[in-house]
């Protein structure tokens, strides 16, 4: 390309990335919430998106990160009144929404018209892995013992998760089961608003056993009223969990993990995008998140948005494909 002689204008494109140059780069800095923010997640109080999101706004607090937010808990409909919400509010940057696999299985079963490409992504935070638990006194002492019943009746043992059946933390518990060889679509599985409210269940010997990420567990295991036996993860974990068999190790050969990120409503624009892939990447880097990560055994995986929506693309595969083993995939359009 090459410049005509002569007169030349100056856009007020060019003048906007001169202005951007000369303050460092940062063609962002002019946007920042204008009013609170809501973070939304679609568990109730005490679970484990609950307790993530309660992490970051306390974060965000402290570090002045965010000038004002709040949580906001929009429950049932396996993750639909939640998505629903922010779908109410396009356009707005002062709407966030915790992602979890959730919103792509409930798509995936038909159940919901939207998933992740229905909002903006913004950032990927980090993976995890799900947890089998029984009551401190449950005859059922270790994995092999919960195989051997499944496999013998199928329906003998009721199982808790949270917050939809066919999501991922239904699938972190039936996936090692099919693998064990169990016929998983027998299963007893009873699905709660929150893992907090599953896990009180399973202590109140409503249910055999609970199925969950380890944040919402580990008062209880620190208790004593809940003992893990079984974890997704490809080895053991370390620390206060290393004593924890894998499924792996006790016949089932399976692994599986879960991840968290934030989408933004549909519609945002560029600026506001830009504000918020800061805000998350600057989260990642802070001490106290860092030790939330560790203290509650997760995998620190930050990706900015566009990187976090190829990630959920290829997730949304994944998890269509198993599914469809399941004999629970019935997306409609």
């Amino acid at each position: 390309m090459t410049l005509k002689q002569g007169k030349k204008r100056f856009s007020p494109i060019l003048a906007g990335c001169l202005l951007a140059a000369a303050c460092g780069g940062n063609a962002w800095a002019q946007w920042k919430p204008e009013r609170t923010t809501e973070l939304i997640v679609s568990a109730g109080p005490g679970g484990n998106q609950d307790l993530t999101a309660r992490v970051i706004l306390g974060i965000w607090q402290d570090k002045k990160m965010v000038p004002s937010a709040v949580v906001a808990n929009k429950t049932g409909g396996g993750g639909g009144i939640a998505s629903n919400y922010l779908s109410q509010h396009a356009n707005d940057p002062h709407y966030l929404m915790m992602l979890a696999p959730t919103l792509l299985t409930s798509r995936i079963m038909g159940t919901s018209k939207v998933d992740h490409s229905s909002y903006t992504p913004l950032a990927m935070l980090f993976n995890e892995y799900i947890f089998t638990t029984v009551k401190a006194d449950s005859p059922i002492k270790n994995g092999r013992e919960l195989i051997q019943k499944l496999k013998a009746a199928p329906d003998s043992v009721s199982v808790a998760i949270a917050t939809a059946l066919g999501n991922h933390i239904h699938m972190g518990v039936a996936l090692p089961m099919k693998a064990a060889g169990v016929d998983i679509k027998r299963m007893k599985v009873v699905a709660f608003k929150s893992s907090g409210q599953s896990l009180t269940a399973v202590m109140g010997g409503h249910v055999d056993v609970a199925a969950s990420t380890f944040s919402a567990l580990l008062p209880h295991v620190k208790s004593g009223a809940i003992r893990i036996i079984g974890v997704s993860a490809p080895q053991r974990m370390t620390g206060l969990l290393a004593e924890i068999p894998t499924w792996k190790e006790q016949g089932a050969n399976a692994v599986f993990d879960s991840w968290r990120g934030v989408v933004g409503a549909q519609g945002i624009g560029e600026q506001q995008k830009a504000y918020w892939e800061k805000i998350f990447a600057e989260l990642g880097k802070t001490e106290e998140w860092k030790k939330d990560i560790e203290k509650n055994f997760r995998v620190n995986h930050f990706l900015g948005g566009r990187d976090a929506g190829r990630y959920w693309d290829e997730q949304y595969r994944e998890l269509e494909e198993a599914l469809t083993e399941l004999g629970l995939a019935r997306r409609t359009n």
